[in-house]
């Protein structure tokens, strides 16, 4: 079931989720959500926290793109990303390499907005999974950023909290227009259910 992306400035998108101690049926329930609405939304990751609920579960999938990272690995061995795709993941724990680089990056709580964010090029991710399994991920490229995203956004901090201090001088009116647009297309929506 595809459910509504919680736009900014929701209150839920600003809150550390809690983390899940028993996976249930509920929780499986959600990650199928999760992937059916990133996938119509077309990106590449969402956190629960962006569907209104505030618990440590997020979906990635960037196998449309196998060529986004240089390097994968599952649990100290090198694997085939696009095999372990899509990536539903509980109670992350990310450790950041060294290196840092900047591109460009969306979130689908703030529609047609992208910056420039600065974060590590390499990941290393553990988590809990569905089954009740833990994995350890290595990676870099677009998915050590869309992970590094979506783990902030479990932990309540946003991606435009990461822009640079002259960005976000520059963002503050974009931002306001930004939201007036939302709430039309919201009216608009609403109006077209009636």
């Amino acid at each position: 079931m595809i459910r509504p992306v919680v736009l900014y400035p929701a209150p839920v998108l600003n809150v550390k989720c809690r983390n899940i101690t028993t996976v249930t049926d509920e929780h499986r329930t959600l990650a199928a959500d999760m992937l059916e609405t990133m996938r119509d939304e077309n990106g590449v990751g969402l956190a629960a926290p962006q569907v209104g609920v505030d618990l440590q579960l997020a979906v990635i999938d960037v196998s449309h793109n196998p060529k986004c990272v240089s390097y994968f690995k599952v649990n100290g061995q090198d694997a085939d990303m696009v095999a372990h795709m899509p990536i539903v993941f509980i109670n992350p724990v990310v450790e950041g390499g060294k290196v840092k680089v900047t591109d460009e990056e969306g979130c689908l709580s703030f529609p047609r907005l992208r910056a420039n964010i600065r974060r590590s090029a390499e990941v290393k991710v553990t988590y809990e999974t569905l089954d009740g399994g833990k994995v350890t991920i290595e990676t870099d490229g677009l998915l050590a950023r869309a992970f590094q995203h979506e783990i902030d956004h479990l932990n309540g901090i946003l991606f435009i909290q990461r822009m640079s201090a002259a960005a976000k001088l520059g963002l503050k009116r974009k931002l306001r227009d930004l939201m007036a647009e939302w709430a039309e297309d919201a009216e608009a929506d609403d109006e077209d259910e009636a």
